[in-house]
C-alpha cells in the first residue's frame, strides 16, 4: 500500500500514459536486474521512492527534450542551435497542477504554523538544519511536522489528479 500511494505520488501528472503501476514495475526490476544497488542500512520504502523519483524526473527530463526539438525560437524546427524559450518556461499544463497542489497543501497545513514556517523553508531551498534555525524550530519539532506533513499528504493525495 505504501509503494502504491509513493508510486502515486512521483508519477502524478507524467504525460504520455505512464501511470503510477508503471513507475513501480520499473523501479523493482531496476533494482532486481542490478542497475539500481540497494544501499545497505536504508529502508526499502526510502530506496525504491528515491527510484521511483529518479524514474520520473528522467522522463520528465526526456519529454522537455523532446519539446526542444520540436519547438525552436526562430521557428526553424529540430536543429536550432540558439536557446529555446521551452528551457525556460515550464509547460503550462505543469503549472497548472503545481499551483493547484500548492493551494491545496496550504489548505491542508492552513491551521499548522510549524508545518507552514516548513513548506516555506523548502520553497526557499533551505535544508531541515536551515530551517530549524531560520524559524527557531527544534530537531524534535521539526521531525514531528515532517511526519504529520508525510501522514497528511498521502491521506490526501488521491485527490490531487492531474487535469
Amino acid at each position: 500500500m505504501r509503494l502504491k500511494a509513493l508510486a502515486q505520488l512521483w508519477s502524478r501528472g507524467l504525460p504520455g500514459g505512464l501511470g503510477w503501476a508503471d513507475v513501480l514495475h520499473e523501479a523493482i526490476v531496476r533494482v532486481l536486474d542490478g542497475s539500481r544497488v540497494w544501499p545497505f542500512g536504508v529502508p526499502i520504502l526510502a530506496f525504491l521512492s528515491g527510484v521511483m523519483r529518479s524514474i520520473c524526473d528522467d522522463y520528465w527530463r526526456c519529454v522537455r527534450r523532446e519539446q526542444r526539438l520540436l519547438v525552436s525560437r526562430d521557428g526553424q524546427g529540430q536543429g536550432s542551435s540558439s536557446a529555446d524559450p521551452i528551457d525556460e518556461l515550464a509547460d503550462p499544463e505543469r503549472v497548472a497542477v503545481a499551483v493547484a497542489g500548492l493551494a491545496e497543501v496550504m489548505r491542508l497545513f492552513a491551521g499548522d504554523p510549524v508545518v507552514l514556517k516548513i513548506i516555506d523553508g523548502l520553497a526557499n531551498g533551505l535544508v531541515a538544519r536551515d530551517i530549524c534555525r531560520a524559524y527557531g524550530i527544534s530537531a524534535l519539532d521539526y521531525d514531528t511536522a515532517r511526519r504529520r506533513m508525510r501522514r497528511t499528504l498521502l491521506r490526501h493525495q488521491p485527490n490531487w489528479s492531474a487535469p
